[in-house]
């Protein structure tokens, strides 16, 4: 089997790389938007080169579409619309997999099922959802959106943390912290890699799956199982306390172990990524 992966420079694409890497038994093509490309690598502009985009489509059996604009640039966030549909008018009946996010479901709080309604508050979830809409109505359409919660380093918890930034979280009257679902990044390989081996054997895949591992963590106990300090204060009455995602669409196509999703393992896949990069020449 033969995948294209769009974005691949970017922090998810990095990460899936490495999961990847002597793991998976398939042949990936990685992209990127510029640059010369170093072998297995193809180079081009998504929006701007439809004719290298086609090739690349022409040449894969599926697509896993890592590309996006995030939150810190809200006036392009547009593009992720533009981008997932220029994809989709070249992949045809090809699998593609695109990446959308969590954050579609805004102030939904407690257990966030696929077919419940949705209403993001943020920028950025509006953004997301409306590239949802948008490639799902397209023809020719085996799009599987994916809505992947926090990943472990790619957040703002973690990954601030590990930038040293102060750390200051909303505790509520029980003491907790905000809970939300999360995945690492070699448990986010394994996963994208079984979505991609279903696709291949013929698998009736829905047009969204929410993307975790099992349960929910408190930020708090992230910070506490990676040894860093953070600021607790009241939390306001807008705070959200839990967005657990429900991932019984997923679990029909791969194995989590349930340990996957505790503080601890999220820390520990989280700086074996980060190690590994380290060593990387």
């Amino acid at each position: 089997m033969r995948v294209l992966v769009l974005g691949a420079t970017g922090r998810l694409g990095q990460m899936t790389k490495w999961a990847w890497k002597g793991r998976l038994n398939v042949q990936s093509i990685w992209h990127m938007r510029k640059n010369v490309p170093p072998p297995e690598w193809v180079s081009f502009d998504i929006l701007t080169d439809k004719a290298a985009l086609a090739e690349a489509c022409a040449n894969a059996d599926a697509v896993l579409n890592l590309t996006g604009i995030v939150p810190a640039r809200p006036e392009d966030l547009h593009l992720n619309r533009q981008l997932a549909e220029a994809v989709q008018q070249q992949i045809g009946a090809r699998p593609h997999f695109l990446a959308s996010s969590a954050s579609v479901y805004g102030r939904a709080g407690g257990l966030c099922r696929e077919e419940d309604s949705v209403h993001p508050v943020a920028p950025y979830g509006q953004a997301k959802l409306d590239m949802e809409r948008a490639v799902l109505a397209m023809p020719q359409n085996r799009v599987t959106c994916l809505r992947i919660g926090n990943v472990a380093g790619a957040d703002q918890i973690l990954g601030g943390a590990a930038q040293g930034r102060a750390m200051v979280l909303d505790q509520f009257d029980d003491g907790t912290t905000p809970k939300r679902s999360y995945i690492g990044p070699m448990t986010l390989g394994r996963v994208l890699g079984d979505l991609l081996q279903a696709a291949g054997q013929g698998a009736d895949l829905p047009g969204v799956i929410n993307i975790a591992a099992p349960g929910a963590v408190e930020m708090g106990a992230l910070l506490d199982a990676g040894g860093w300090d953070w600021t607790a204060r009241p939390a306001p009455p807008t705070a959200i306390g839990e967005v657990t995602l429900d991932i019984t669409r997923l679990s029909r196509f791969t194995r989590l172990d349930p340990v996957s999703g505790t503080a601890p393992a999220l820390v520990a896949e989280w700086r074996a990524y980060e190690q590994a990069q380290h060593l990387t020449p």
